[in-house]
């Protein structure tokens, strides 16, 4: 039975199988071996790549293909079905390619392609001799894992004030933080990379000033490094409450691998957490604490959880979920004080709590920014290339305002696959590409067995479109102004949503008046 459940799936590949029995946008799953393989058609031509997401693992056949890609359900990271180059965040590793032909009918898939590197794209002028990029969490890791597999030859620097090199920030919250995921799955690379890939990545360093007219970033030692083209990532930090005992030793913030950790430690001993803030990140750790058998006490202001980004259904959904799962939610209150292992609110109760974690939101880190006379507007302002007001200098990630060309406004957001996606694109931008970012936001966040997708952004809609069973767990929801889809979350809805993303992809807001 054992040999039968190790077996790959669908049928050997290079026995072949009827052209038929693959129709023009479909998927089928065979192997080639021992391993797994997608057959992907597009038209009269056929593909055969990895069956599974280099992100985590997702099955790509239950995927959409897409004008020569194919997405994945889960994540939404897109690969190119001729090379297998992943071309979306928040996948970075490519799939790999077998050779097909086509003869009598019949598709056969035979040996396996060596691996190949993207080959560098024409700019309009010649490339920058020195690019420093100023953060080491999303958005400044995929910007220079994005050079070099552009096979970039100047130099990198990455300057990060974190004790890790770059990590994979959402297991933070998740798995990893629940015990369900070990801390090699943690970090984005081996440390081996930085070296082999001539990446000058300098951790512990205090970014204090940047100086645009002299091109160079001034580091809290005194010294300083030259750049040609810079990229401000600096991201964000976490909000901590100004109430008395906030910087208590069992008051933790989560950002960091060191928090995530500090966090995981302070868990082994304790019985009763306070979670301050119902953010998605606050109720992320909440299942988290739980998963380790943990009480846990969940405190916000709003009257639902997560009702300000997806409605009251959602948020009804949401905190029932995990009631079930035995939170419990002390909602229409704030913390006032935190009085050794209590935490005072202001509706006059006191919560035992040997830990507490505050999950109220992050702050961007724009005063390099605003030290260096960029434009600021409630995050740093740039352009759709991702330029700053300063030239040779761009941003992404979390500090950066974008004018959204789907929803016709200037936007921040604060989303793990958009600062990837941001920091590629700002990279391919600096070597003379001139491409516009695009892209539709995405994100999701998990609740015990309840994956939520949310697509797009809307900070205000006038309709909600249910299509499915929210307290089912089975819907997709539209969030439209006006007539308008600006926004899509979905739970079991995956392919629902890969659909959602290229209609909106495909949608354009009208220019302003």
């Amino acid at each position: 039975m054992a040999e039968d459940q190790a077996k790959p799936a669908g049928p050997n590949l290079t026995q072949g199988i009827p052209l038929a029995d693959l129709a023009d946008g479909a998927m089928l799953v065979g192997h080639v071996g021992d391993e797994e393989v997608l057959l992907a058609r597009q038209g009269r031509e056929v593909f055969a790549v990895g069956a599974h997401c280099t992100h985590y693992h997702g099955p790509l056949a239950e995927g959409l293909v897409v004008d020569g890609t194919v997405r994945c359900p889960w994540h939404h990271a897109c690969f190119s079905l001729r090379t297998g180059e992943a071309v979306r965040a928040p996948a970075l590793n490519p799939l790999d390619c077998w050779s097909v032909q086509q003869r009598d009918g019949k598709i056969f898939v035979t040996e396996k392609k060596p691996a190949s590197r993207p080959a560098p794209r024409a700019g309009t002028a010649e490339p920058p001799g020195r690019i420093v990029i100023v953060g080491g969490g999303a958005a400044g890791f995929a910007a220079a894992e994005m050079l070099r597999r552009r096979q970039y030859q100047g130099s990198i620097v990455m300057l990060s004030d974190d004790d890790a090199a770059p990590v994979d920030r959402p297991n933070l919250s998740k798995d990893y933080l629940a015990g369900n995921a070990p801390e090699e799955w943690v970090p984005l690379r081996s440390d081996d990379y930085y070296a082999e890939n001539a990446i000058d990545l300098r951790l512990r360093i205090n970014v204090t000033g940047i100086d645009p007219r002299r091109r160079e970033v001034q580091l809290s030692d005194g010294g300083s490094v030259p750049y040609d083209r810079l990229l401000l990532a600096s991201g964000a930090e976490p909000i901590r409450l100004n109430i008395p005992g906030a910087g208590e030793p069992h008051v933790h913030t989560l950002r960091s691998l060191a928090d995530s950790r500090a966090i995981i430690e302070r868990a082994k001993v304790a019985h009763r957490a306070v979670v301050i803030g119902a953010s998605f990140i606050g109720l992320e750790v909440a299942a988290a604490l739980r998963a380790r058998k943990i009480e846990v006490h969940v405190v916000a202001p709003e009257k639902r959880p997560m009702e300000r980004i997806l409605g009251p259904d959602m948020g009804d959904l949401v905190r029932r979920l995990h009631e079930e799962n035995g939170v419990v939610f002390h909602l229409e209150d704030a913390p006032v004080a935190i009085d050794g292992k209590r935490v005072r609110l202001k509706g006059g109760a006191a919560l035992e709590a040997d830990l507490v974690v505050m999950g109220v939101g992050v702050r961007p880190r724009i005063e390099l920014a605003e030290k260096a006379g960029l434009a600021i507007d409630r995050g740093v302002v740039v352009n759709a290339f991702l330029e700053t007001s300063a030239p040779g200098v761009f941003a992404a990630g979390d500090i950066v305002r974008w004018p959204d060309a789907h929803g016709g406004e200037a936007i921040r957001v604060e989303h793990w696959v958009v600062a990837e996606r941001q920091g590629q694109t700002a990279v391919l931008n600096m070597l003379g590409q001139r491409e516009e970012f695009d892209a539709v936001p995405f994100f999701w966040s998990q609740h015990y067995d309840m994956p939520i997708n949310y697509l797009g952004h809307a900070e205000r809609w006038d309709e909600l479109a249910v299509d499915g069973d929210i307290a089912g767990k089975d819907c997709l929801v539209r969030y439209k102004s006006k007539g308008r889809t600006l926004a899509v979350a979905s739970i079991f809805r995956d392919i629902a949503s890969l659909r959602e993303e290229v209609a909106l992809e495909r949608t354009r807001a009208a220019p302003s008046a």
